[in-house]
């Protein structure tokens, strides 16, 4: 909800989520926490400023605070709270793009990250936990996937073969070492690179104006050419957990996947009131990976009671399902620590959300969400499974740049 302010050189973003989220039964233990993110951004159109040509210079930064639920209550290891990361004051967002061939081409290029070009939807605000929001989760545990805020190199090109239909590539540095939380973007050396990771894109694609029941579909993968560790073995092929011996490092995987946003229903074309379905299905391509896939799917209901057309009702479940590896390693971390079994080879994250626009310029979103199988990557050495978890959450959006407009 990062709405912009636009003048003839600058289109400014301002923006604030909050998410709180309280475990009320099941997991370690009951519960709350609390995340934030102040976002500040701007374009700024290079043609009116020097007369380059429709070339705009991309700039944002964010503040992230708070605490993570799942690391303070609930013992696994996927976040409710997808706010939460990179942590403190960055610059996310310094690049170049320029658009070429009656604008059916796009290049940008600068520091980026991957994850708001690729696999990314404007779905995702309408949703708290992070196996579906704001990338459906599977790409950032088998990958090195950059994530937002947390920037790298990177550059992308997407072509539009029709208005409808494109293909879009990118490339994007690993450096590790700017996720931590004294990094605040602006080391941009590559001496900490682990390699690179390349995602793609084929996508057919349609908006409000120009369809009454707009869509994406879409089919990609991704190539990390990257240093990662076996999730079992050490070099010598023996298990880790029982030789003590660090794990195999390993290099070069990928993954694919398939994605799609339909509206179902839409009594009146002047109106966004309608029925979006949604879904995706992620999967290894190559590597030893922790988890062998995942799948998700949900549905947006735009406008709910009678004059409250911008108020949404959404709903998302999301199964990841983990690799004998990855579980074999699970059990002996157990059993050493004198535990016994093998955790639950899934885990299941569903979300029910009530979106109430309180003014034009504030969105208040409560949710409900389940966790089926917490899993124990966050603690491999647990000697018993969790109890499903329970959790009442409320996330609310300020479009700061809005109310700043307004009071001039």
């Amino acid at each position: 909800m990062a709405e912009s302010v636009d003048t003839n050189l600058v289109k400014w973003s301002s923006s604030y989520t909050g998410e709180a989220a309280s475990n009320v039964d099941g997991g370690q233990s009951e519960g709350s926490a609390y995340a934030g993110q102040l976002f500040i951004g701007a374009d700024i159109n290079l043609d009116n400023a020097f007369g380059w040509s429709d070339t705009t210079l991309h700039l944002a930064a964010t503040n992230r605070h708070g605490n993570n639920l799942a690391e303070k209550k609930l013992g696994n290891s996927t976040s409710v709270q997808e706010i939460y990361g990179g942590q403190g004051s960055r610059l996310v967002l310094f690049s170049l793009e320029k658009h070429l061939l009656d604008g059916k081409l796009e290049l940008e290029a600068g520091r980026m990250v991957a994850n708001i070009n690729f696999l990314g939807s404007e779905l995702c605000q309408y949703f708290q936990n992070n196996a579906a929001c704001g990338n459906p989760t599977f790409v950032f545990r088998t990958s090195s996937f950059t994530w937002w805020p947390v920037s790298s190199w990177g550059a992308r090109s997407k072509y539009w073969f029709t208005p409808n239909v494109y293909a879009h590539v990118g490339v994007y540095e690993d450096n590790s070492g700017h996720q931590d939380d004294s990094n605040h973007g602006l080391t941009w050396n590559t001496k900490e690179s682990n390699g690179f990771i390349v995602p793609f894109t084929l996508g057919y694609r349609t908006n409000w104006d120009s369809d009454r029941y707009p869509r994406t579909y879409e089919l990609g993968g991704w190539y990390d050419k990257t240093d990662y560790f076996h999730p079992l073995k050490d070099s010598a092929g023996n298990n880790a957990v029982e030789t003590g011996n660090p794990y195999e490092q390993l290099n070069g995987r990928s993954g694919i996947f398939a994605r799609f946003e339909q509206v179902v229903y839409r009594p009146d074309p002047d109106s966004k009131r309608s029925l979006t379905l949604f879904g995706a299905a992620l999967t290894k391509g190559s590597g030893e990976l922790s988890v062998d896939y995942q799948l998700q799917g949900g549905f947006v209901k735009r406008g709910t009671f009678q004059s409250r057309d911008n108020d949404t009702v959404a709903f998302v479940v999301s199964k990841q399902n983990y690799s004998r590896e990855a579980l074999e390693d699970l059990r002996l971390a157990r059993e050493s620590n004198g535990g016994s079994g093998t955790p639950s080879n899934n885990q299941v994250m569903m979300e029910l959300s009530y979106g109430y626009q309180l003014t034009p310029q504030i969105r208040v979103q409560p949710n409900i969400q389940y966790i089926i199988n917490p899993d124990q990557f966050a603690d491999p050495g647990r000697t018993k499974d969790l109890d499903n978890i329970f959790i009442l959450g409320l996330r609310f959006d300020v479009n700061l740049a809005d109310i700043v407009k307004s009071l001039k």
